[in-house]
Order: C-alpha cells, then sequence, then structure tokens
C-alpha cells in the first residue's frame, strides 16, 4: 500500500498521552468547555493531548472537510485514536475490506504525524478462529501508523493457548494490546441508578489483563460514579505508568465514567498523582474554568 502520510514531524513526544472518549459534551461546559460561545477541539485540545476517536468507528469514513478542520485545529503534539469503522470490524468481520481501510487512512492522511495508535475494538464473539483475518489487517497496515487491537471474546483471557497465539500476533507486528479496565464500573451493582446500569449494559465485563505488546500501552479506564472506587482501582496503574515511561514506552491513558460528566477532572485529578511520582508537564486549567475567572 503507497505510504500515505509525509514524514513525521519533529515536536517532542510527552511522556504520557492523557484524554477522554470525545473532546465536546454539553456537560462540560463552564469545566473543561467554555460556558459561553462556540466550542472546538482547541478548547479540548489546550488541556488534554490525546483523544479517541469514537466518531468513525459510529460513522465510518470521516468527511474530507471534517478531517481538514481536525488537522487545522489540533496542535502538533496532539494525538488523534481513532478506531476502524463498526462497518469493517463488526459488519464484515476485518474479511474483504483491504480496500475500504486504505480508503479510510488516506482520508485521515491530512493529520499526518498527530495521529496516535489507531485502535480495532473488535466484536465480543472475534475468537481465536478469527485471528487469521486479523492478521491479514495487521500485515498490511502501514508501518509508520501505530496501530492497537481491543479484544472482548473470553478466549483472549484464559492465558491459553488462543490468548498466547493473539498476544504473539501483537508483538510481531509491533501493534499495542488495548487494556480494558472496568473494574470500577463493576465495582457495585447498579441498583436505582439507571445511568450506572446503562453503563453496566454497554461496557463487556472483562477481566483485566496487563501486558505492554508494542510502544504505546493502551489503557482504557472506565470509572464509577464514586471517587473513592475509581482512585483505589487506579492506584495499581500509577506504579504501572511510570515503569512503562521510565522503559521509554509512551502510554495512552483514556478516562471515562458512566455518563462522561465526570471524566475530564478524573482524568485530571489521575495525571495529577501520576506527576507526584514522576516528573510530567503541568496540565493547563480548563477553559471554562479560566473563563469563569473573567467574570
Amino acid at each position: 500500500m503507497p505510504n500515505a502520510l509525509d514524514s513525521l514531524a519533529t515536536a517532542p513526544q510527552p511522556p504520557l498521552y492523557l484524554g477522554m472518549a470525545m473532546w465536546a459534551n454539553a456537560d462540560w461546559q463552564g469545566s473543561l468547555l467554555p460556558a459561553h460561545g462556540d466550542v472546538d477541539l482547541r478548547d479540548y485540545a489546550s488541556v488534554f493531548n490525546a483523544v479517541e476517536g469514537n466518531t468513525t468507528f459510529y460513522s465510518g469514513i470521516p468527511k474530507a472537510e471534517t478531517v481538514a478542520a481536525w488537522a487545522e485545529q489540533a496542535p502538533e503534539t496532539f494525538r488523534f485514536c481513532f478506531k476502524l469503522p463498526s462497518q469493517l470490524t463488526h459488519a464484515k468481520r476485518l474479511r474483504d475490506i483491504i480496500e475500504e481501510f486504505e480508503r479510510f487512512i488516506e482520508r485521515l492522511s491530512p493529520l499526518k504525524d498527530r495521529l496516535g495508535p489507531i485502535m480495532v475494538q473488535l466484536p465480543r464473539d472475534f475468537g481465536q478462529a478469527e485471528l487469521p483475518a486479523l492478521e491479514r489487517l495487521l500485515t498490511h497496515w502501514p508501518r509508520e501508523i501505530p496501530r492497537a487491537v481491543e479484544v472482548r471474546h473470553s478466549d483472549f483471557f484464559h492465558k491459553g493457548a488462543a490468548e498466547q497465539a493473539f498476544n504473539r500476533l501483537l508483538i510481531s507486528q509491533d501493534a499495542n494490546r488495548v487494556m480494558l479496565d472496568v473494574r470500577a464500573l463493576f465495582a457495585t451493582p447498579p441498583g436505582l441508578d439507571n445511568r450506572l446500569a446503562k453503563a453496566q449494559g454497554e461496557k463487556p465485563k472483562v477481566p483485566l489483563h496487563v501486558l505492554c505488546t508494542a510502544v504505546n500501552p493502551i489503557i482504557r479506564f472506565i470509572g464509577h460514579f464514586d471517587e473513592s472506587i475509581n482512585h483505589a482501582r487506579f492506584e495499581p496503574w500509577i506504579e504501572r505508568l511510570i515503569l512503562w515511561i521510565k522503559q521509554g514506552k509512551t502510554p495512552f491513558l483514556f478516562v471515562h465514567t458512566p455518563d462522561n460528566r465526570q471524566a475530564p477532572e478524573l482524568a485530571r485529578n489521575f495525571y495529577n498523582r501520576i506527576a507526584e511520582r514522576i516528573e510530567l508537564p503541568p496540565l493547563a486549567e480548563f477553559p471554562g474554568e479560566r473563563q469563569e475567572s473573567l467574570f
């Protein structure tokens, strides 16, 4: 496949990328986002340096003008971690998708080096028997574009032959294994909380297997409404992230909460806890907080 990207820029890479599942949420206005005026990616990117690209999972290949706007708004140090469209991963199950995959990569090419690991989120019933389809895709993948894979089938969480084959495939292809941490989310039954029940129904209750298979370990931390639960479950990650950073790896940490209303503040709290142990660039004040201080 022809190289769709220009040569990489020389902007220094931060030790840790931090972000959330989206860059705009009405509930964030007045805190992460300004309470007044138009909101765009620049507001989010003034604080956080990465984002999960869920929009491509649900909506498919974005329009050229949309990608051009993202390229204009995002700074050089920002990273988009888009997901492959569900049409490729779930409807076609990675079979006969190379032409569409190439169009997807080509459409994202204006973002150049601002592409972080593109994530392949596989269906819950995508098991060991379908690994050859994943191998074909990863073999075809442009080497200059980082890649990551999230599995949800029980085959890959028993430390048996299936998981060993999967991990070997990732290591051989320099692909990152996405670590989905749902321990906080499922720490309590939902009770009468419909928001918690909805979040638990949407996320798979899979074990957490901590394994770095390439240079960009990716953690998707799905939190709870209870702050004490979130911080208790995050505590072990602090040591692990510090270890990876000292080893020269560059982790990505994406923070969710059940309705994502508290996600920016939780992400900031997690980052500050890591920064107490290892030198990290300080996070900027939230644009909404800066705006409020002017009144």
